[in-house]
């Protein structure tokens, strides 16, 4: 059997192990034989192929990034796209696939099973931890060390001088990785996607914190806005919150963006331990013929769920876990 492999959507720390574990275990105890696509799902559209063997995933477990490349491409919105698809993975003699990737890339995915007959399996794959049918996606825990390691750093300069520190962290519609690394830092707001947040709120926290001889660190998600009837950027909303709190509390603000400093670099312990176990129960799915599931974490067990479930909604915070923290507000 030959087995294709590819990543798709926003690179993430542990994507390199996830391919090092299907490769080793497909080829040490399966005797397969593997074909990586690269830049996502333009590799199958594109026939770009690259030979994988074990030879070509030695020593790539603490690399961050993805050897196969990475791109949004979207083979549904492309002209003759799924044929093209089909006969690419034909002449390469691709008997399955596995997908690697996060909500869009498994959505592509899915509909390639459940349409047009492709054989596919799919591993999740995001640094924002928002898809519902697994616990835990791998790259968020690096994510969260990253921004949480950040946030230690910045309390001291914000003491220094006094001054409000707003960090901006990613997450565009779930606030996974503000929530973690917020309370880890102990920062004394936190903003999310899920909760519309009260600007003069906010601003009241800031000038209590300052009144007990702190300087505040306020985390941002990059999908968090206010309430209606207050404007904000459609990006860049930490300056944008840095720039009203300095004006409506007179204490001065600035802000750091973390950016995609959050997914690059090598990934943790555990987002390599979690990858390396996604690799292995995929190449056992496609051993099994169960095409059409995604690999899951449950505890600490290694599930598989229909590609359908794992995409059908997004995992948000919910409004109970977020007020357990609001104690540390202010």
């Amino acid at each position: 059997m030959r087995v294709g492999v590819l990543t798709g959507g926003g690179d993430c720390p542990g994507l390199n192990a996830v391919i090092r574990g299907i490769v080793r275990k497909g080829v040490q105890e399966y005797g397969y034989e593997f074909t990586g696509f690269r830049d996502g799902w333009r590799g199958p559209l594109d026939g770009d192929t690259v030979r994988l063997d074990i030879p070509a995933v030695r020593g790539i477990l603490p690399r961050g990034g993805t050897i196969l490349g990475s791109s949004r491409t979207d083979p549904l919105t492309v002209e003759s796209g799924i044929r093209r698809i089909k006969e690419n993975l034909a002449k390469s003699e691709i008997d399955a696939l596995i997908a690697i990737g996060g909500a869009g890339t498994l959505r592509v995915a899915a509909r390639l099973v459940d349409e047009y007959g492709v054989p596919c399996v799919g591993v999740p794959k995001t640094i924002d931890n928002d898809l519902s049918a697994t616990d835990y996606t791998f790259g968020f825990d690096t994510a969260v060390g990253i921004a949480t390691e950040a946030i230690d750093r910045l309390h001291t300069t914000a003491e220094s001088h006094k001054r409000v520190l707003v960090v901006e962290v990613m997450g565009r519609h779930a606030g996974w990785i503000a929530l973690h690394s917020g309370l880890a830092g102990g920062a004394n707001v936190i903003l999310i996607p899920e909760q519309r947040f009260d600007l003069d709120q906010v601003c009241a926290w800031v000038t209590s914190r300052f009144k007990a001889t702190y300087a505040p660190i306020v985390v941002v998600a990059e999908g968090a806005r206010p309430r209606d009837g207050e404007p904000a950027r459609p990006s860049g909303v930490g300056e944008w919150l840095a720039e009203e709190i300095e004006r409506r509390t007179g204490n001065e603000a600035r802000t750091t963006v973390l950016g995609h400093v959050q997914r690059g670099g090598t990934p943790s312990a555990f987002d390599r331990w979690l990858a390396t176990r996604f690799g292995l129960h995929a190449i056992d799915a496609v051993r099994d013929g169960d095409f059409g599931s995604m690999v899951a974490l449950r505890g600490t067990d290694i599930v598989r769920v229909p590609l359908s479930e794992a995409t059908a909604r997004l995992k948000t915070v919910e409004p109970a876990l977020y007020e357990e923290v609001g104690v540390f507000f202010g």
